[in-house]
């Protein structure tokens, strides 16, 4: 292994890579990490040295918090490679931001910006030859911070680590998506942690989930916790409804994660000149939408799908399919935005940053 330091930060290159082990063609989300990694420590109530080293496992005490009490959050961000084999990332300042407004939320320590933003991008050039060119070809980047004080008092800890991984990736997910709305189990409460990109979001969600898999969904549409009456997530993304030629979406909220996506598609369609409503969006309204006519289209939005259309959804045991139409709104979209992340098309709001 070399060892540098670069920007204050620490670097120990791997003795030799594992991308020529890596089947690029055919790449499950998530299931691929590159050969280095990303690591600051907090301690005694400052941010260490951070480091750039080979990836690895690394050991914590049975007794660290974030077992026991779940501190615990992260971000998803992409990196893209143009023609040109320059390297870009789409609005990474939105998910710094999003990534401390997490972190107060869950009482843990924010990230400086300098070691947040030199550590994304040295960590990028150092594995530049893992991002691939071409359309749909990504490098996902998976910052998260987790807590590492021990003992098993319930307070917060005062100890922590941020970390950033990366993985090459291709579409998130395939085929056809059909989803159940929720009629019980919500994804977040008034009051809660639903605004804040936390593990223990994601991890509740995963039983319901299962339960709609069974019946041969693939996802739940969220409602709210009150009267589950309001739409407002699609699994773990954000999520979108046509009704005739209006796009609609749920306005952010404690309950609602500020999706980047999901903002970056509300700017994107109403420069296309589609009308976009943000407001809360009924599920009587949907249904009645679907009965007569009138709904064209519901698509996910995020980070790793980007945009994925859904085909149907239940509601009280009752399955609506939707309309197949040509040149919806979901592929306009997704092709302008991907095109403009990869460089093929002009980026008239300034949202890609070059590495």
């Amino acid at each position: 292994m070399s060892t540098s330091q670069t920007t204050a930060i620490d670097i120990t290159k791997a003795a030799t890579s594992k991308i020529n082990d890596v089947d690029f063609d055919n790449l499950s989300f998530g299931a691929v990490f590159t050969d280095h990694l990303f690591e600051c420590d907090f301690k005694n109530g400052a941010w260490q040295q951070p480091v750039i080293k080979p990836y690895q496992p690394f050991l914590l005490d049975p007794s660290a918090k974030v077992f026991h009490y779940g501190q615990a959050i992260f971000e998803g961000m992409k990196a893209y490679k143009d023609d040109n084999n320059d390297l870009w990332l789409f609005r990474p300042d939105e998910n710094y931001k999003r990534f401390n407004a997490s972190a107060v939320r869950m009482a843990m320590p924010e990230v400086p910006e300098e070691v947040f933003m030199n550590g994304l991008n040295e960590l990028l050039k150092i594995d530049e030859a893992w991002v691939k060119k071409g359309l749909g070809n990504t490098m996902y980047i998976r910052p998260f911070m987790i807590a590492t004080g021990e003992g098993v008092v319930a307070n917060p800890s005062s100890e922590y680590k941020f970390m950033i991984i990366l993985s090459p990736a291709k579409a998130y997910y395939s085929g056809e998506v059909k989803v159940l709305i929720a009629e019980h189990y919500s994804r977040a409460a008034n009051g809660g942690i639903g605004a804040a990109k936390a593990a223990g979001n994601y991890a509740a969600q995963f039983y319901p989930t299962t339960l709609a898999n069974k019946e041969g969904f693939q996802q739940v549409i969220w409602t709210d916790d009150a009267t589950h009456t309001k739409l407002e997530e699609a699994g773990t993304m954000n999520v979108f409804f046509r009704i005739n030629d209006t796009l609609l979406t749920a306005p952010v909220s404690e309950r609602i994660l500020d999706g980047i996506t999901r903002k970056s598609l509300i700017e994107l369609a109403q420069k296309e000149g589609i009308n976009v409503e943000v407001r809360p969006v009924l599920v009587s309204e949907l249904v009645e939408a679907s009965k007569n006519g009138t709904l064209k289209e519901i698509f996910g939005a995020g980070t790793a799908a980007v945009v994925n259309p859904i085909v149907g959804y239940s509601y009280k045991e009752e399955y609506y399919e939707l309309p197949k139409i040509e040149n919806s709104y979901a592929e306009q979209l997704k092709s302008k935005l991907t095109n403009m992340q990869h460089k093929l098309e002009a980026d008239p709001f300034g949202w890609t940053v070059k590495i």
